[in-house]
């Protein structure tokens, strides 16, 4: 039987990157992973996602902007299968990096299902079905989440899907009703409309990206009923029927009911945390009744030596959040300096065309919590870097405290606005204000001089509009 400091249960972005941060603080460390090395996040989500979104930036250009740019074909073949299969090349060079890493920080890997059978103990049973038994000082539950699908919808894996094959399939579904506008959905309306899918988005509450601010929502349906994706909002979906051939979907609003068909259905109306059957209730470790664990600001349980960290936790499903807090929850198990993390200021990055980006406080939100509050903008109509690459879609909006000038928030909508975001949060962090920002030299021409010129407006004296 073998001893160690942390076992973590699962190896996604939240998972390895604790179990690193640990053995780098010269815990002996463990990982039990049952399917993939790198979790959902580097197999079939974050990553072949945007691999598959990049080649659809650039079926969008041929299929669709050919003329502008001065291009023209007689027989234009695009092949989905190969968008699929060069994703999949990028995820595996990925998920291999991360078993590098296992090895050169010295954790040993457990291929297996774990279950926890005593504070103290996890049980790890393998392809074969032997149960090794493993003692260890702490344990780090980093076992994610999975898509949630409502009670009587079956997921055949052809006509109803959700994220899971639909990353993985290389057949281009012809006609799609995709249920859900978060990330997922609108992700995935990019990817198949670019390649020349019709596709109808289906979304329950008023706005594409409702946990978005609402300005950006409508900036984003507007971008999106000009390209041709057709959007229902504040619909819901009354139930959902898969036949040999279509799927059809009879969803209701307010005034009417309308019965839509099409090749396929994407199920993405949100996530479920994976707490089962895992043997914490019976060690007394506290779950919410969504079913994500609770946990303190050091990421422990109520029960000692017991942690949680990640989308078990329900706390913010990104996998960004995951990684910092796991290394939070490594750094607490060794008794090292660390920081608590603030929740409402993590960034959010959503990787449609055009893209979306905000963290913190909305406009609404920060005068809800009382502050003072002035608003700073900037389009990137106005940017020359924008104009030259064709893509001036879309605004940046910083929200700051006219008091003491401490940047509350940030929404973006446009060209790759989620690499802007560091500058923003690390200004935030740092206690910047929009003044700095704007003082701040930005190389022209850059993306990045939006941010300088919004902040340039937030005191009061824009600049190029």
């Amino acid at each position: 039987m073998s001893n160690y400091d942390v076992i973590v249960i699962g190896a996604g972005p939240a998972g390895y990157v604790s179990a690193i941060r640990a053995a780098q603080l010269n815990l002996k460390t463990a990982i039990v992973e049952k399917q993939w090395m790198g979790g959902v996040c580097l197999n079939v989500g974050c990553i072949p996602s945007k691999a598959l979104l990049k080649n659809a930036e650039v079926a969008h250009i041929l299929r669709k902007r050919g003329k502008e740019f001065g291009f023209s074909f007689e027989n234009l073949n695009l092949d989905f299968s190969v968008a699929v299969k060069r994703s999949r090349r990028v995820s595996n060079r990925l998920t291999k990096g991360v078993g590098f890493l296992m090895k050169k920080n010295k954790i040993d890997v457990l291929m297996g299902e774990a279950k926890i059978l005593a504070r103290d103990t996890v049980g790890v049973t393998d392809e074969s079905g032997k149960i090794s038994e493993i003692k260890t000082k702490n344990i780090v539950i980093a076992t994610g989440a999975s898509a949630m699908v409502p009670a009587g919808w079956e997921i055949d894996g052809k006509r109803v899907v959700t994220y899971l094959e639909a990353i993985l399939q290389e057949d281009l579904p012809q006609s799609v009703i995709i249920i859900g506008a978060g990330a997922i959905g609108v992700e995935f309306a990019t990817i198949w409309h670019s390649y020349g899918s019709d596709v109808t988005i289906v979304e329950m509450l008023p706005r594409l990206l409702p946990l978005e601010d609402e300005e950006t929502s409508k900036e984003l349906a507007k971008s999106f009923n000009k390209q041709g994706i057709n959007v229902l909002t504040g619909h819901r979906v009354e139930s959902l029927e898969a036949t040999k051939d279509s799927v059809k979907v009879k969803v209701t609003n307010s005034n009417d009911e309308n019965t839509i068909n099409a090749e396929q259905a994407l199920v993405a109306i949100g996530f479920k945390p994976n707490s089962a059957d895992l043997g914490l209730e019976d060690i007394g470790v506290s779950i919410s009744k969504q079913g994500s664990v609770d946990i303190d600001d050091r990421m422990e349980t109520n029960i000692p030596g017991i942690w949680a960290i990640g989308d078990v936790t329900g706390k913010l499903m990104l996998a960004h959040v995951g990684s910092a807090q796991g290394i939070v929850c490594a750094e607490s198990i060794a008794g090292v300096e660390t920081v608590k993390l603030n929740y409402d200021m993590m960034p959010r990055a959503t990787y449609c065309q055009p893209q979306v980006a905000s963290f913190g406080f909305t406009e609404d939100q920060a005068k809800e919590r009382g502050f003072d509050v002035k608003v700073g903008r900037f389009p990137f109509q106005a940017n020359g870097k924008a104009l030259g690459l064709g893509e001036s879609t879309g605004w940046v909006k910083i929200i700051s405290d006219n008091k003491y000038g401490e940047i509350l928030g940030a929404q973006m909508v446009g060209p790759e606005v989620t690499e802007l975001l560091p500058e923003l949060t690390i200004s935030r962090m740092m206690e910047l204000t929009a003044a700095e920002i704007a003082r701040n030299v930005h190389a022209h021409p850059t993306l990045s001089e939006v941010l300088m010129e919004a902040a340039h407006d937030a005191e009061g004296h824009a600049i190029h509009i």
